[in-house]
């Protein structure tokens, strides 16, 4: 749980006002658009049980790793 708070901690303290990830971005349809609102949906989930840590983190290296989906 302290390595999802301190992954999540990192990933935001990147951003400045003019990066994609400066605010949480979601699409038409209500799903997480860019990499902050896909850590933020992952933990919730994880909390909420949904996830487990490893399908939490398989979603975060997925959508926002090196070659994630969610870089422009």
């Amino acid at each position: 749980m302290k390595k999802m708070h301190l992954i999540f901690l990192i990933l935001l303290t990147g951003c400045n006002n003019i990066c994609d990830n400066s605010k949480l971005i979601y699409g038409k349809t209500g799903l997480p658009k860019n990499c902050r609102a896909i850590i933020k949906a992952d933990i919730d989930s994880y909390k909420k049980g949904v996830f487990s840590a490893e399908d939490a983190l398989d979603s975060i290296n997925r959508n926002c790793g090196e070659f994630g989906y969610s870089w422009e």
